[in-house]
């Protein structure tokens, strides 16, 4: 079985309209908006501050009346992992589960997500609660390519836009947490 990573680059978006009329000069249509509902887990034992590679991490999404849960392990960065999703049909029962496998809740993000496609780009335009609006820039590969390199493409991608994107490596329960109103 080949593991596949999901690379991803982050911004904060400075200029949602130039954002915007950007992408629709280069034909990208965003999704409706979807209201996110994310629970983040980490492993009993780590803690904010210590290094989040090779450390398990999951997530109890609701999204459009289902849930999924997703297991992350930061390979490279925080922002290239290896990723493992599933559908769920009880999310207090995987809650549940999720604890008795050795996770506690950290956050919650909460956010409103548009997203679209552009070749093998994932593009997500996230109005997330207590932080703001941001950009992710996503790719999946598989071995053999390093999470920096995919992310340097990723940037380049980012640069060429032109508009005024803030690059953070911070995930989004990071960026939460650190917030004057996160939990």
């Amino acid at each position: 079985m080949s593991q596949a990573r999901e690379i991803e680059v982050k911004y904060r978006v400075r200029d949602l309209a130039g954002l915007a009329d950007e992408l629709y000069r280069r034909g990208v249509v965003l999704s409706p908006p979807v209201h996110q509902d994310d629970q983040a887990y980490a492993q009993d034992g780590w803690r904010y501050g210590m290094s989040k590679l090779g450390v398990a991490f999951a997530r109890l999404r609701t999204q459009d009346g289902g849930h999924l849960f997703t297991l992350k392990r930061p390979t490279d960065n925080e922002l290239a992992c290896l990723e493992f999703e599933t559908e769920v049909a009880d999310r207090d029962q995987m809650h549940e589960a999720i604890q008795h496998m050795g996770f506690y809740p950290t956050v919650r993000i909460v956010k409103t997500r548009r997203s679209a496609r552009l070749g093998d780009l994932s593009l997500c335009l996230d109005d997330v609660e207590h932080i703001g609006t941001f950009l992710e820039i996503e790719k999946v590969v598989g071995p053999g390519q390093t999470g920096e390199a995919v992310q340097a493409e990723l940037h380049a991608f980012a640069l060429s836009l032109g508009v005024e994107l803030e690059r953070t490596t911070d995930t989004y329960d990071s960026l939460v947490r650190a917030a004057p109103t996160g939990v």
